[in-house]
């Protein structure tokens, strides 16, 4: 008998990869109690997508491996789902460990290799898991210091058996590092982050293991005043904040022998204290180091705390807030700039250009005799002298000097020093008191924000708009450190407005959707009984009265529904549900006949100041109600709350006719205030009756028309406009006015060598804010043409606008569910288009052509393109609906 060959079965051509845990790969601390598991796909092929997954989870890596599943096995799930799938094995305690991996099966039913491991760690999930104390430094008297220097806390211990896992748990307030026997642990800087402490506090989760060892053994730390004591006096009054106390810490770490057995230090009063060399430390105001008031080896075994300068640590009450794992994408160096120029602009006065506006510090290299003081003042703007100006940054701090680190040589060689616990933002850097002449090499910039992950790339054959989008990257992150900030130097604050104004090209460029979900939690904790929030989160008892407003708040719900739209996840429109109902009940209390008067308008318009508006800011505070309470009838309608998704949406139509009889004009087409800002409102909050936007848009063309093709809008309108013309089929006047280089424009400031956003169009405030920032969601969405269709762009609208002079634009975004691609360019009359769809997506693609039988894929008539169906003909364009895969169409363009 002859047998046949054995034919091994056929595999999936899809791929996982990319596996995470609430949008964090191999995470630690985690808190949640169901925690969401993701994943991609990747294949060559086309038409492909999941239609089941199996998720395998096990305490041991190796059982997992061999197919052990002791916490969970989902079994064959007939299921498309790759996103946001909720872990739902053996409850988790604190602390433990969970391995992770899993295949999926694709329509012809052929399963995938499972995907590489994956890790996750609970965090402590009980506030009886802490047995750590709070701690300080006992008050010491520094002679010649004005200030209670950085406390320097230690612990020696003794561990008997080789550790096979260690894991510190650390809050440090306002902020830490950590040293395990001379090592500083991690890659964060400036943790944890900024919260209102007395609601809740942060603390970081640290693998230790590999710094551990048999034998004695010492963990030490050094602390920072950060936003937890804030000593200088400002007009936000954070130096009256209600948590403000002496900097403490919180630690608590759990070491596993190679037996089993455990040994758990924390902090507590057997600790031992001292002071450090930092002997002032303010946010706004800098960092001064002196390097003669070092303790050499005091965070190692070998060191002896028994002198009279340390003490017992002291035992306090901590900040009054909860405790909570940092679940974020923390803050940390991302690189280092070497200055372009180097002037002496007066004997002993040197200034270092670095030829770009970004946050972070400087680091010094130097040499010279003990005592001597190098004294860094960082600015945005110079003098006409040469020297920097610090005028436009210096506004809101009422005591000490901005932005300005000290460091005081304790002579011994080359010493290399750069801040801890501060951060500014600046181009330029005044240097003084330099033993000699510095060179180039010697004063170096650090570049510090939230290490976000790129999620899009964009580029386009108008070299203006490229510069745009790269000062549009830097001002994002130069204003993100554990929250959105409206500037890196004069104020760091969390301004709503700012905030959810970009983010939109925040998630189109970003990964910032952990950083989003701490800090609508920030909301909460500040939100008042009655629902009204302050301009500004978190917040230490200002702007509740002022800076605030519809405009600004709504970033309480705004972000959550961006974080829906574009990433599929509809928890923090449930977990915030109440809360965002809570705020539009509390607009209906201030409301007068359904209009709101209160609030911040459209912020800093091209003349007149910040504050002077032509469009009254209580038009655009009741455009932000109804739109609020939309969002609270789709929230609740996504809860299952029939009668509160039919109760808002009852409210929302009683504001929009509200808005009509009081602002709209149907003779004329005008809306008060005759203005850009005023129209654009109406048509972007969708207020208008389908037949009158015409008739808006019309007056709006006028406006701009008028203006010369310019912009005339503040934050608000200028936001607005560019999509409203772009969703009436008019990105060609968004184009027009996106490439003006003369005042008021983006191109305006690029010609005055700016490098990050501005705060102002005339540029007399902040040079790196990111208000001004939506232009770089406009180049996706408009350009690109990128947009999602349903939430998480599970299915995705890709409608570029071939417009003006543009030869050429390339704009990706890597979705929930992989890459999505749209390249196109002109080969004269002709239009090429490359589109990319990740697996398990599908898209509805527009390709400008003067008829669909002029339309090929892949060099074929489209027709007969697989993966490819015509959906419809638009004057001007073929609609296709798309399938996953690569696609390269080309067309007659019309006209």
């Amino acid at each position: 008998m002859t047998r046949r060959p054995s034919v091994p079965p056929r595999r999936s051509a899809l791929r996982v990869h990319d596996p995470t845990c609430e949008y964090l790969a191999n995470p630690l601390g985690i808190e949640t109690a169901r925690p969401r598991l993701s994943w991609k796909l990747r294949s060559e092929r086309r038409e492909e997508r999941q239609t089941a997954y199996e998720v395998q989870a096990a305490s041991d890596r190796d059982a997992l491996e061999r197919g052990k599943s002791d916490l969970w096995k989902t079994g064959k799930v007939r299921s498309s789902q790759s996103v946001h799938v909720e872990y739902a094995g053996r409850a988790l305690r604190s602390r433990q460990g969970c391995w992770w991996r899993v295949r999926v099966w694709d329509a012809r039913g052929r399963a995938s290799p499972y995907s590489p491991p994956a890790y996750f760690e609970m965090g402590l999930l009980r506030p009886s898991d802490w047995r750590a104390r709070w701690i300080t430094c006992p008050p010491i008297t520094v002679p010649d210091v004005p200030e209670q220097p950085s406390p320097v806390l230690r612990k020696a211990f003794r561990l008997d058996r080789p550790p096979v896992s260690a894991r510190a748990y650390v809050s440090g307030l306002g902020y830490f590092e950590l040293y395990v026997n001379g090592r500083r642990i991690g890659d964060h800087v400036l943790d944890p982050a900024f919260t209102r402490y007395d609601r809740r506090a942060l603390y970081v989760t640290h693998d230790v293991t590999g710094a551990l060892a048999v034998g004695e053994n010492v963990l030490g730390v050094m602390l920072g005043n950060g936003w937890y004591n804030c000593q200088t006096a400002e007009v936000w009054n954070f130096q009256q904040a209600p948590w403000r106390d002496r900097p403490k810490l919180l630690l608590q770490m759990h070491v596993t022998s190679d037996d089993g057995t455990e040994t758990v230090v924390c902090s507590d009063g057997t600790w031992r204290a001292s002071t450090g060399p930092v002997i002032f430390d303010a946010l706004r105001n800098g960092e001064t180091c002196d390097a003669r008031q070092e303790k050499a080896g005091w965070d190692t075994a070998a060191y002896d705390d028994r002198g009279a300068d340390w003490h017992d640590a002291q035992i306090l009450p901590g900040p009054g807030g909860t405790m909570h794992a940092q679940q974020h994408t923390p803050i940390r160096v991302t690189g280092t700039v070497d200055p372009v120029a180097l002037r002496e602009v007066r004997p002993g006065v040197f200034v270092c250009d670095m030829g770009r506006t970004f946050s972070g510090w400087a680091r010094v290299g130097v040499s010279g005799p003990a005592g001597t003081q190098v004294t860094l003042r960082y600015a945005e703007k110079l003098l006409e002298d040469g020297d920097i100006d610090q005028s436009n940054i210096a506004g809101g701090l009422k005591s000490g000097d901005c932005q300005t680190d000290r460091y005081t040589l304790k002579g011994k060689g080359l010493e290399t020093w750069e801040p801890r616990f501060t951060y500014h933002g600046f181009r330029y850097i005044q240097v003084t008191g330099w033993p000699g002449k510095p060179a180039a090499g010697d004063v170096r910039s650090r570049v510090v924000h939230t290490d976000f992950e790129r999620r899009g790339e964009f580029a386009c054959s108008n070299e203006l708009l490229n510069r745009i989008h790269v000062c549009v990257l830097g001002s994002t992150l130069s204003n993100y450190h554990g929250l959105p900030t409206d500037c890196p130097h004069r104020e760091k604050n969390g301004w709503t407005g700012d905030a959810h104004l970009s983010a939109e090209q925040v998630l189109y460029n970003f990964n910032a959707e952990s950083a989003y979900t701490k800090w609508i939690d920030d909301f909460a904790d500040v939100q008042r009984p009655s629902g009204q929030l302050p301009g500004i989160v978190p917040t230490g008892g200002w702007g509740y009265n002022w800076g605030s407003g519809p405009a600004w708040d709504s970033a309480y719900l705004l972000i959550p529904w961006y974080l829906y739209r574009y990433r599929g996840d509809a928890r923090l429109l449930e977990r915030h549900y109440e809360g965002m109902r809570r705020y539009v009940d509390f607009l209906g209390t201030i409301a007068d006949g359904h209009i709101v008067r209160f609030g911040l308008g459209d912020w800093c318009p091209p003349t007149g100041g910040a504050d002077s508006h032509v469009c009254p800011a209580e038009l655009t505070s009741t455009a932000y109600y109804c739109s609020d309470a939309r969002i609270v009838s789709q929230a609740a309608a996504l809860a299952g709350k029939a009668a509160d998704a039919r109760k808002y949406s009852r409210l929302a139509e009683a504001i929009r006719q509200a808005f009509l009889r009081r602002y709209y004009d149907p003779a004329s087409g005008q809306l008060t205030g005759r203005c850009q800002t005023s129209l654009a409102t109406a048509l972007y909050h969708d207020l208008l009756p389908t037949a009158e936007r015409p008739k808006v848009l019309r007056a709006l063309l006028e406006e701009i028309d008028r203006r010369d093709g310019h912009i005339d809008c503040g934050i608000l309108g200028t936001k607005y406009v560019m999509h409203c013309l772009t969703d009436a089929g008019r990105a060609d006047v968004a184009y027009r006015i996106a490439t003006q280089e003369d005042f008021p424009s983006w191109g305006h400031w690029i010609r005055q060598g700016a490098t990050t956003l501005w705060e102002r169009w005339d540029g007399e405030a902040s040079r790196c804010h990111h208000m001004f920032s939506d232009i770089g969601a406009w180049f996706y969405k408009a350009l690109g043409g990128i947009v999602p269709e349903t939430p998480g762009f599970r299915r995705v609208t890709i409608r570029p606008n071939v417009v003006g002079d543009l030869e050429w634009v390339r704009a990706d975004h890597k979705s929930p569910f992989g890459t999505i691609r749209s390249h196109w360019r002109r080969e004269g009359n002709r239009l090429v288009m490359e589109v990319a769809v990740p697996p398990n997506s599908d898209a509805t693609v527009y390709v400008p052509a003067a008829e669909d039988s002029a339309v090929s894929e892949g060099g074929r008539p489209v027709r007969r393109a697989p993966g490819v169906a015509l959906l419809r003909t638009e004057p001007g364009r073929a609609v296709f609906n798309v399938c996953s895969g690569t696609y390269v169409f080309a067309s007659e363009l019309p006209g």
